[in-house]
């Protein structure tokens, strides 16, 4: 997460949307008074006693709001990148059995066994994106929403929002696979289908 006073923003980073590209690329335009959360690649802070236990950069709306207050809330533009719901689960499966070959030699058994035995849902990388920006009813709480698919025309239109220079993005800490859709068989797009179904319809996603 970052936090510009500078330009008035609060960007959520939504774990394996092409977060560290894009702040990469905000770091550029931060302020001395701007605050950043990130525990990958550099390690930085909050200074609210509310997220000393917290060693990463995904904080929700929910977490940040009470701590930040209604106006300044309120005030500040929200933004953050959404990605494919089938594509997300596949660059996952990707990340997380990195250092192995069987996501290169049996990618299916492999994202089944994830979706089965592991409980996605109870690890922070799985978790579904719209529990991380919306309230407690449900609703969006992001001023705007960029989309993974296409990075950088979304990254310059929030920054012409936001009112500062956009920025080539460069891809950091991707992981490498082919086409989401050569991974699928019926029965696992519908269990991805079932665990990402609000995703689906908020973001306006399907398995295209």
């Amino acid at each position: 997460m970052i936090i510009s006073h500078k330009h008035r923003y609060i960007f959520f980073a939504i774990p394996k949307t092409g977060t560290h590209s894009v702040r990469q690329a905000l770091r550029q335009q931060m302020g001395d008074q701007d605050l950043e959360q990130v525990g990958l690649f550099v390690k930085k802070r909050f200074p609210f006693p509310e997220f000393a236990g917290i060693q990463h950069g995904h904080i929700s709306t929910q977490q940040i709001r009470p701590v930040l207050g209604e106006k300044l809330f309120g005030d500040y533009r929200k933004f953050a990148f959404v990605r494919n719901p089938f594509d997300r689960f596949v660059s996952y499966c990707a990340f997380m059995s990195r250092g192995g070959t069987v996501f290169e030699t049996e990618p299916l058994r492999y994202m089944k066994y994830v979706i089965r035995e592991l409980k996605p849902l109870d690890h922070l990388l799985y978790k579904p994106q719209h529990e991380m920006v919306t309230d407690a009813a449900g609703k969006l709480e992001l001023d705007i929403v960029g989309r993974n698919e296409t990075m950088q025309a979304s990254y310059d239109a929030i920054c012409e929002r936001v009112g500062m220079p956009s920025a080539q993005l460069e891809w950091v800490n991707s992981s490498k696979h082919r086409p989401y859709q050569e991974y699928y068989d019926r029965e696992l797009m519908g269990w991805v289908s079932d665990l990402y179904r609000r995703d689906l319809e908020l973001f306006n996603y399907g398995f295209d």
